[in-house]
């Protein structure tokens, strides 16, 4: 790996020469633009769109566009002025329980390795993060950019995560979920039953990229000069309209047989999931009372017409 920053942690009096790596790569398979005809790759001119004009890179400078044509130019004096005061620092702002970072504000990820001379105090730091479960909430600017960002262990390595700002995390305002929607009893309790068939310790190593694997494939067949027949796929009919405890049931069965358990939901597990029904019997008992009150009165008023008559 090649350090791509070098500064220092700032934690407290103690400063910790640094060296920055970054701890991800993206694995996609990249392609080049070319010409379908004789594959010669296909190149873009910087051009100015008022003078038609090639422009070199020493004449390009950033513009900021207020909108209505109106352009305002930044030069890299205007930058150099700026208070990026972390400029070859990351600063320790106050250390938080990891649980109360959310994970939405994570970006990416980057290695911390210690200078010679600062092996001690990196380990100090580390180890105090370990023994006292915190994250530090650092300050860091990487690429021109102030950033905020968390220190944490891994692997006994110290790892930054720059972090998005909270106003650059979108408000999640779905109308749908205003609504007025609510589970039944029986479906929360069959839905659990299946979050359970399906519950596992997390393996990132078990999962694999179908795709880009396939598509490997197709690459170096091309380069063997070697064709790739691909079995044909079948395209399923779309499922009809089914009842969601159907669906449910349905998904705990097939979970449980992938795993090689009883597959068959039994009536006493969808009893168990079943709500508990209202008892009727007070009312049935009150009605019965009620009868024979009614009963007797309407006699009473028989026997009283039959005296009148008499």
């Amino acid at each position: 790996m090649r350090a791509i920053w070098k500064g220092a942690v700032s934690f407290g009096l103690v400063s910790i020469a640094v060296r920055l790596y970054s701890a991800t790569e993206e694995k996609d398979i990249r392609f080049h633009q070319v010409h379908r005809e004789d594959g010669g790759r296909i190149k873009y001119k910087r051009v100015c769109s008022i003078d038609g004009d090639e422009v070199s890179y020493d004449d390009i400078a950033k513009g900021y566009d207020l909108g209505g044509g109106e352009m305002v130019i930044l030069t890299d004096d205007d930058f150099a002025d700026l208070p990026l005061t972390t400029s070859r620092a990351i600063e320790v702002l106050e250390f938080v329980p990891a649980e109360q970072v959310d994970p939405i504000l994570y970006n990416k990820a980057y290695y911390l390795e210690p200078e010679q001379t600062a092996a001690k105090p990196y380990t100090l730091l580390r180890d105090a993060l370990t023994n006292t479960e915190r994250v530090a909430i650092v300050k860091v600017a990487l690429r021109q950019r102030e950033q905020l960002a968390t220190l944490r262990v891994r692997d006994n390595v110290l790892v930054l995560n720059t972090m998005l700002w909270p106003d650059e995390v979108r408000a999640a305002k779905f109308d749908i979920l205003d609504e007025d929607v609510t589970a039944r009893p029986a479906e929360l309790a069959m839905a659990g039953s299946l979050i359970e068939s399906m519950a596992a310790d997390f393996d990132p190593s078990s999962y694999t990229d179908n795709y880009r694997e396939a598509l490997q494939e197709v690459i170096d067949a091309k380069v063997a000069g070697r064709e790739v027949v691909q079995p044909e796929e079948t395209e399923e009919a779309p499922a009809a309209a089914v009842d969601l405890m159907a669906a449910l049931r349905a998904s705990v069965e097939r979970a449980r047989a992938a795993r090689g358990e009883p597959a068959k939901v039994t009536a006493e597990q969808e009893e168990a999931a079943e709500p508990t029904p209202i008892k009727k019997t007070a009312k049935k008992a009150a009605a019965k009372k009620a009868a024979p009150a009614k009963k007797t009165a309407a006699a009473k008023k028989t026997g009283t017409a039959a005296k009148k008559s008499a």
